[in-house]
């Protein structure tokens, strides 16, 4: 089994715990393998958080959402994304934590300001000033003592159309249609299949290359989450799993392109507008628990 090198059931358990593993994860691990025997992608030990490294994004989290709550205090026509910017550095660093994107395999930024067409990956700078009209979502990423926090959040600016509000709020309702169908010993691609058809039932199309991912320990872990795959395939999810959910819903098609210039901005093929949610959420032994919106 991928990453389950054998225990002696009276060895400590492998997760920390100081337990006996017989009496800790030895049920859990079969119940694992049962799935892997039967062809199932299944999590490794790695993927599997212990409640201390759980605390730890907890407390990462807190100053995450308070930057995001920060900048939906203030944000409004008018103002550029480099100020967005300013003030998700300057909570993050006034709280103890770090901008997890600043200088991220080169990014230059503390957050994400990704504005209309813009998918995601957008640059904060001076020039871009936020017009009515405009929706915009604000991707905000804290490393706190080491663990990651990561949630985003959509902001409509000014006299925004009803066509563009509508895409915000089927973006929010796919991610919370997301949340519930996160379920213990259910596969990634149940929760993918039923976002997938809420954006389809309403017109819209889901980004395919980019998708939700592992976070915790790192800024980007397995598994990459899809929201575009058929029910019972992709990972297993298990008690311990760390996770993003973020569909990015297109008004028209799914296509995207990296802008040539800065190697970073992604762009809708046809360019129409993109929208964007995203929490962290942990899967429990009962369901799930969403620890950073």
């Amino acid at each position: 089994m991928t990453g389950y090198a054998k225990i002696d059931r009276n060895a400590p358990c492998w997760c920390g715990s100081g337990r006996k593993y017989k009496a800790c994860h030895m049920r859990f691990d079969d119940k694992i393998r049962s799935y892997e025997l039967k062809g199932h992608i299944v999590p490794d030990r790695s993927i599997i958080k212990t409640p201390e490294t759980i605390e730890g994004i907890k407390a990462s989290a807190k100053i995450n959402m308070a930057c995001l709550d920060a900048v939906a205090e203030v944000i409004r026509e008018g103002m550029s994304t480099e100020e967005i910017d300013r003030i998700v550095y300057d909570t993050t660093v006034k709280m103890g934590g770090i901008p997890a994107p600043l200088h991220y395999e080169g990014f230059p930024k503390s957050v994400c300001t990704s504005i209309n067409e813009e998918v995601c990956h957008g640059i904060p700078d001076e020039k871009h000033i936020l017009k009515s009209g405009d929706i915009i979502n604000v991707d905000c990423s804290t490393i706190l003592h080491g663990y990651y926090s990561d949630s985003s959040r959509m902001f409509c600016i000014g006299d925004v159309s009803e066509e563009k509000r509508k895409l915000v709020q089927v973006t929010k309702e796919c991610v919370e249609i997301g949340i519930e169908e996160v379920v213990p010993w259910h596969f990634l691609g149940d929760m993918a299949d039923k976002v997938h058809q809420h954006a389809k039932d309403n017109g819209y199309t889901i980004v395919r290359e980019i998708g939700g991912h592992g976070c915790g320990l790192e800024f980007h872990e397995d598994p990459f989450v899809s929201y575009v795959t058929p029910p019972g395939t992709e990972m297993l999810m298990v008690p311990g799993m760390v996770f993003t959910i973020e569909p990015m819903v297109n008004m028209g098609t799914h296509d995207i392109y990296e802008d040539a210039d800065n190697g970073w901005t992604i762009y809708t093929q046809d360019g129409k507008p993109s929208a964007q949610w995203e929490v962290q959420i942990l899967v429990t032994e009962t369901g799930h628990e969403v620890l950073c919106w």
